[in-house]
């Protein structure tokens, strides 16, 4: 278990955990068992998996059963926002969980967006643990007070909505005009590249965004021009 004491985790979120091999378990990235090999512990990946469903199940009836007058794209694109890894790792993030993340030397350097997904992962591992532990009402409790309490802003700031789509959005509302984008370079090497696109409104450059591909960089381009009209 290493120098972690888990029972400061369970005391700082309210949780008292019936197996703590389990919560420990959770919190095992496979890269620690690599440089830790007599460490008695499993991996977090079977627990990852079974969090993701359980996860998704929980969101989905919350959804089903609270936006009745919505159609089944919007309540997806409700569901994507909830739980995509930036999401996911901000509320692990919130939750200590950081700090008690069991990696090797090398992935505790990582840092950015690697650790992201990390986080993203430990909370689902987290979920399936907390599932097997305390079964489904109490989990459903937890993802509620952690992770369904946040739907209120995404829906007020649209955050369900990706960037692109709200930029076209507004730009045709305001200005009756559809974005265009262009890549204007490309920078690195082919195992490394980024790219760099521009979006304009007809003849006038807004602003460019970069990405690891064309769409992301697309996304982020979309993202500073919402920001830059201030729409």
């Amino acid at each position: 278990m290493g120098e972690k004491d888990f029972n400061r985790f369970e005391q700082q979120n309210g949780l008292t955990f019936e197996n703590k091999n389990l919560l420990v378990q959770a919190f095992t990235h496979r890269s620690y068992l690599n440089e830790n090999r007599d460490a008695k512990l499993e991996h977090n990946e079977r627990l990852e998996f079974l969090g993701d469903a359980v996860l998704e199940l929980v969101v989905t009836d919350y959804l089903f059963k609270n936006f009745e007058n919505k159609a089944e794209g919007e309540l997806t694109a409700y569901r994507s926002a909830l739980v995509n890894t930036t999401m996911l790792a901000s509320v692990a993030m919130k939750l200590g969980m950081n700090d008690y993340l069991l990696l090797s030397r090398g992935e505790s350097k990582d840092e950015g967006r690697a650790r992201q997904y990390i986080l993203a992962d430990t909370f689902e591992a987290l979920i399936g643990a907390f599932y097997l532990d305390q079964g489904y009402d109490k989990v459903a409790e937890f993802i509620s007070k952690n992770l369904l309490s946040l739907l209120g802003t995404i829906v007020e700031k649209r955050l369900w909505q990706d960037s692109k789509s709200h930029f076209q959005e507004e730009a045709q509302e305001r200005t009756g005009i559809t974005p265009t984008y262009s890549t204007v370079k490309e920078i690195g090497p082919d195992h490394d590249k980024r790219f760099v696109v521009a979006v304009y409104l007809n003849d006038e450059h807004v602003v460019e965004g970069e990405g690891q591909s064309k769409q992301e960089a697309e996304q982020a381009a979309a993202e500073k021009a919402l920001q830059s009209k201030r729409w």
